[in-house]
């Protein structure tokens, strides 16, 4: 993977601190692209519109992914993405949502708007991130399919500033890219003017001591998430923030859940002084 590449990595997140986002072109292969088409098949077939502007009246999106289609694992543990995320979030940081967006022709632009909404609390822009997110292309973004537009820059600007015609740009990239993007970053879905869809996925990430926008733990239970790797399992949140025990079930690690079996980070000589007593089973009342 290029992308892993320091200097590259350098590259990205230099290009992410000055105008917000950064690009990964062709960090996919076609087969991966057309087997996550193939398994989101089922369930993009029409039936289920988008319910306002926000999600699109032309538009359909599919939740709950790794319930549904599990090679989208691979593109939310991209490892060229991961080692992004690595240095723009705090260890720990858990997947907030993961869903797909087709776009058909019609569909009006969103509006313009953060992914970083951080539970609504109270702490206005310009501020710190607290989430960042990629959008992936299955079909190339164009101009004339509604390609993702973003206002670049806009991460630092205060929240009282709106994005200018001008000022807004859409992202082209062929199918099989990712833009990663800071949660304040402004940004929008574009119009679609073309005679075809535009399918996307876009799995957004936060740190680890917010709530996630999807339940995710609910979208994806144990006996599911114990069919993904260890790495999607902690995504998920079936893990707890070290140090500190933060995200424990009934007093005991969420791994738990999936394995019974198991012991904890002291197992593997990893114990931490706030997880004593929460990685280890508990003792029987």
């Amino acid at each position: 993977m290029v992308d892993c590449n320091p200097q590259y990595l350098t590259q990205h997140l230099q290009h992410i601190e000055t105008e917000g986002f950064t690009i990964l072109p062709n960090a996919i292969d076609p087969d991966l692209v057309n087997t996550i088409k193939a398994e989101l098949g089922p369930y993009l077939r029409g039936q289920h519109p988008g319910r306002n502007d926000f999600e699109g009246l032309h538009s359909e999106r599919v939740y709950a992914l790794l319930s549904k289609a599990p090679s989208i694992a691979r593109i939310i543990e991209h490892p060229d993405v991961l080692a992004i995320l690595d240095h723009l979030l705090p260890k720990d940081y858990l997947l907030s949502a993961a869903l797909a967006i087709n776009v058909h022709p019609g569909e009006t632009p969103q509006p313009m708007h953060i992914d970083d909404n951080a539970g609504n609390l109270p702490f206005p822009r310009p501020r710190a991130h607290f989430g960042v997110s990629t959008i992936w292309a299955l079909d190339d973004f164009t101009t004339e399919n509604g390609a993702t537009e973003v206002a670049a820059g806009s991460h630092r600007w205060p929240e009282e500033r709106q994005a200018q015609h001008e000022e807004v740009s859409p992202i082209i990239m062929p199918a099989g890219s990712v833009v990663i993007f800071l949660g304040t970053l402004l940004h929008r879905g574009g119009a679609n003017l073309a005679n075809s869809d535009r399918l996307a996925i876009t799995p957004q990430y936060c740190m680890p001591g917010l709530r996630q926008i999807e339940n995710m733990p609910l979208a994806v239970p144990p006996a599911t998430a114990g069919l993904y790797s260890k790495r999607i399992q902690e995504l998920l949140g079936y893990n707890t923030i070290d140090p500190g025990f933060m995200g424990y079930v009934d007093g005991v690690h969420p791994q738990r859940l999936i394995d019974p079996d198991y012991q904890g980070r002291r197992s593997r000589g990893l114990e931490s002084p706030g997880l004593t007593g929460v990685a280890e089973p508990r003792l029987p009342h």
